[in-house]
């Protein structure tokens, strides 16, 4: 924040919503943007009611303020951690601000997480306080076991004033009693602003904790420069402003969801925050975002939405394959960033893909996706809809964004070229490596680990597999651990073939299996609401999903599915068998990472049985 000190003797007033973008160096910026803009509505959310509310600038800079007065109270000091479990709300946002802001590091945690799961991550970051959503939350900590070092927990829902909740070794407040000394706290302050430009590039800012797909967790140490590295190139390029609004609805516990709510509130955009993924689509119609950022998963359920309800009546089937043939017709223009024009065009336009825009609120003028891979199928269906995803890729480790497709630069199937401050190189075996200002410092208590994450001339493994092609855009082709390798020889990359299943409306998710067989085979969870209206079309008389997987016509549609699919690979790729399974993968019964990857090692532990009846005719040498 160097440069802007001396404006805070002035009053901290607007002038500081005129940061800019590539002078950001701590995340401290984000917040000077955000609170610089007085009577301005940065942030939403909705009240009992389910009426939406603004919180202002200046409220936003009161609340931050309190929050951290109180935290400098209870002994918080820089480099504590303070852990936040909840799902996204404005609480959300303004305990991150305050403990940033007082040079503290928040744990974030994902509110899914169990009683067993929180403990363990209290007690390795050493947590000295932990912001909770609601009581459900709060009773984890209660069931945590020992938590030696926690003192405060504080609980956002509204307690009564009856309420004894405190618990040995802690004490427990309620978030709005914090909050009551926060509309007198709305005048700039130039000690807090001290406080608050004391953060330095170099400083700790996050401990976000990340199994991945395997593996025990590990807390990424993000620094305040990491962070602000990576939102001075990410974001920019999408052109957004301060007429922009957003939904936050992915986990702020994930890195993308957190990198995007900062990017917007640099940007002078919007922010409304979603708390349960069920109300999104009432959210989109009441909000109309104009910014809109998924992980892979959600586009999915969109498409698979659409294709579910055409289904239902052949006419509807009909226009709908009409629409998306004219729109493949026109699908370069639409990836060219142009709007299409014809009879035809419009004609679909009006009937089927006005609808689609819709259920996104209708006013989305960039779309993202990242956190996991697209696939080539779902990119294509919305191009041929009419709608062009900026597909992105990154990690954890590295703040999250290496490469972003944008409106100029922007190719189909890749994940855009890698940002301006990252270098890429390749190992020989495909593996890409990075370096640059945004990746992580280590992994929290793990020195070995931190070690084996990095070459021995510092580039850090990703651990994905890709290329860059002779224009500079980067593919990620497959994760370097969970390559198949058969028994002759043959590598194959399990997420295209997966996303190909997923791209049908009958498949919830999908598990390639294999490794050192002869043939590969495929598990599938189905998406049973599909699977539901389908037996229903059949005169089913169950209509039960984990009821139906059991019977042979089931089992022979998704054998179908898997028929088509293997139209389109290579022989040694080809499903030689199936098994759809009764149960719905999800993140609370972990085959699914929150970012709604597949945790592969889960799935084959808890389907090994399955997974042996593929192979029992098979000799299979042992190595």
């Amino acid at each position: 924040m160097t440069g802007v000190c001396s404006r805070v003797e002035c009053g901290w007033g607007g002038e500081f919503s005129e940061v800019n973008v590539l002078d950001v160096t701590t995340v401290n910026d984000v917040l000077v943007k955000a609170t610089g803009g007085g009577d301005r509505a940065v942030m939403l959310w909705q009240d009992g009611a389910g009426a939406w509310r603004p919180i202002t600038s200046d409220e936003l800079y009161g609340r931050v303020r309190a929050l951290a007065d109180v935290l400098l109270e209870w002994g918080v000091e820089r480099g504590d951690r303070v852990a936040i479990l909840s799902e996204n709300r404005w609480e959300w946002a303004v305990t991150d601000f305050a403990v940033l802001a007082i040079g503290g590091v928040d744990v974030p945690l994902y509110p899914t997480l169990t009683a067993e799961q929180v403990g363990y991550m209290l007690r390795d970051s050493g947590a000295k306080v932990a912001v909770v959503s609601s009581r459900e939350q709060y009773r984890k900590l209660k069931a945590a076991g020992v938590l030696a070092e926690l003192e405060h927990v504080v609980v956002m829902d509204a307690l009564d004033a009856s309420e004894k909740l405190d618990a040995a070794g802690f004490s427990t407040h309620g978030f709005s009693e914090l909050m009551a000394a926060a509309p007198g706290k709305q005048r700039r302050d130039a000690r807090f602003y001290a406080l608050v430009a004391r953060a330095q590039p170099e400083d700790p800012m996050t401990i976000i904790y990340t199994s991945g797909t395997t593996g025990e967790p590990k807390g990424v140490v993000l620094t305040h420069g990491n962070l602000a590295s990576n939102l001075r190139y990410s974001t920019t390029p999408l052109g957004l402003t301060g007429k922009d609004s957003c939904i936050s609805f992915l986990p702020l516990s994930h890195v993308t969801a957190r990198h995007l709510d900062y990017a917007m509130l640099l940007h002078g955009a919007k922010l409304a925050y979603c708390p349960k993924f069920e109300h999104l689509p009432a959210a989109m119609k009441a909000v109309q975002p104009t910014v809109f950022v998924a992980v892979p998963r959600v586009y999915e359920k969109i498409r698979q939405a659409v294709e579910g309800r055409s289904a239902a009546s052949p006419v509807k089937s009909r226009i709908l394959a009409w629409a998306l043939a004219t729109g493949n017709r026109h699908r370069a223009e639409t990836l060219a960033g142009k709007e299409p024009d014809g009879i035809a065009w419009r004609l679909a336009s009006k009937l089927v893909f006005a609808k689609i825009r819709e259920a996104f609120g209708g006013q989305v003028k960039v779309f993202v996706s990242g956190g996991a891979p697209l696939g080539i199928d779902t990119a294509g269906w919305f191009a041929d809809a009419g709608i062009r995803i900026f597909e992105g890729y990154g990690l954890t480790e590295t703040s999250p964004v290496i490469a972003l497709n944008y409106p100029e630069a922007h190719r189909i199937g890749t994940v855009g070229k890698a940002l301006p401050n990252v270098q890429c190189r390749f190992e020989e075996d495909g593996e890409l490596e990075v370096k640059g200002p945004s990746i992580f410092v280590g992994y929290w208590r793990k020195k070995q680990e931190t070690a084996e994450a990095f070459t021995a001339d510092g580039w850090f493994k990703t651990g994905d597999i890709g290329n860059i092609d002779a224009d500079g855009f980067l593919s990620i082709t497959d994760r370097k651990k969970e390559l198949l390798k058969t028994s002759g020889g043959k590598m194959i990359a399990p997420q295209p073939i997966e996303n190909k299943l997923k791209a049908n409306v009958l498949v919830g998710q999908a598990a390639l299996v294999g490794d050192k067989h002869k043939f590969v085979a495929v598990l599938i969870s189905p998406n049973f609401a599909a699977l539901e209206a389908w037996a229903k079309g059949e005169g089913s008389a169950t209509g039960e999903g984990k009821v139906l997987v059991a019977e042979a016509r089931v089992a022979a549609l998704y054998e179908g599915v898997v028929k088509q699919v293997n139209e389109s690979l290579a022989n040694f790729e080809k499903i030689k068998r199936v098994r759809v399974v009764a149960e719905e993968w999800s993140i609370e019964t972990e085959e699914l990472t929150p970012s709604m990857k597949l945790k592969r090692r889960v799935v084959e532990r808890k389907h090994a049985a399955e997974i042996a009846e593929f192979y029992m005719d098979e000799a299979v040498a042992t190595r």
